[in-house]
């Protein structure tokens, strides 16, 4: 649904969808209900500004019914928020996409505490985009190939691609050259295939029974140290479910270097930004829906541990 609110700073409106009914006689009575208890002259004050719309752009009073709009948009109180000392590098960009490299610690879009510390609301603010649109997610701890529309016009056509599986990934990691105790050693290539689930109140993905939705292709390329201890990996995922290639890497008991997920879920520690997950999304390659030519995006990051 369309926000009658333009992007500011960087950052969408929120959108809130309100109840068809309920002990609440106005818009404003949900709300101070809702949120009252952070800061009900605030919300207050927004809805004699004129700050708080419904659908069509159409300012909210105080006396709004409640059964008068089903979403209303609002914009939100940013919180301060810390620079991260990581940077974006753009790899490429037209009237219709913007291909970037995302560091390590970076989330793609707003959210947590992360609004404007995040790859989406920064390249909005720098390149003055209000528009502009991830077509795809890397996790915080991941860095590299990010892809982004430009243009709402011609988006459909590139987020059709990834509806469809017809994107080709391409990831590398380091982690351990010999399975932890009690795996097997795996041959490569190998193909990992599971079913998994991740609910939004629970922070890990779990691999269940069932029928399989995942699968990756996972290939070593070579080892490194001395006493060849580590390797490094090429990952091809063929589906992209939360946090998959990190799970598979578990599962083969090559859990990926840092990561404070997978195997074994650590205690909430402050970021170390000399230690971060060793995975980077390398390539991206697709054939280009407006012009019918193959492209292909290459990251220019390199992994800490791969050496």
């Amino acid at each position: 649904m369309q926000s009658p609110l333009p992007v500011r700073d960087g950052v969408n409106a929120t959108r809130l969808r309100l109840p068809h009914d309920g002990p609440w006689e106005t818009a404003l009575d949900y709300m101070l209900h809702r949120w009252g208890h952070v800061d009900p002259q605030g919300i207050l004050d927004r809805f004699d500004a004129g700050e708080i719309v419904g659908e069509g752009g159409a300012p909210l009073t105080r006396a709004t019914p409640l059964s008068e709009h089903v979403f209303i948009w609002y914009y939100r109180t940013l919180p301060a928020e810390e620079r991260l000392p990581v940077e974006l590098s753009i790899l490429h960009q037209d009237e219709n996409l913007l291909v970037v490299d995302k560091p390590h610690f970076l989330p793609t879009t707003p959210g947590g505490t992360y609004i404007q510390e995040s790859a989406l609301v920064r390249l909005r603010k720098l390149l003055d985009l209000p528009d502009l649109i991830p077509m795809h997610r890397l996790d915080r701890m991941t860095a590299g190939v990010l892809l982004l529309s430009t243009n709402p016009a011609t988006r459909g056509k590139y987020q059709v691609l990834f509806e469809k599986r017809k994107v080709q990934k391409e990831y590398e990691c380091v982690a351990a050259a010999v399975p932890a105790p009690g795996f097997p050693q795996p041959e490569f290539p190998s193909l990992v295939r599971n079913r998994m689930t991740k609910s939004r109140d629970y922070l890990l993905a779990q691999v269940v029974d069932g029928e399989p939705n995942t699968e990756t292709r996972i290939e070593r390329l070579k080892t490194f140290n001395d006493d060849g201890r580590r390797a490094l990996y090429r990952l091809e995922p063929h589906t992209g479910k939360t946090h998959q290639l990190r799970v598979h890497m578990a599962s083969l008991g090559l859990g990926i270097l840092h990561d404070p997920f997978y195997p074994v879920l650590l205690d909430k520690a402050p970021d170390d930004y000399t230690k971060p997950l060793q995975l980077l999304a390398r390539g991206i390659r697709f054939t280009d829906p407006l012009s019918g030519k193959p492209v292909e995006y290459r990251s220019e990051l390199t992994l800490s541990e791969a050496h």
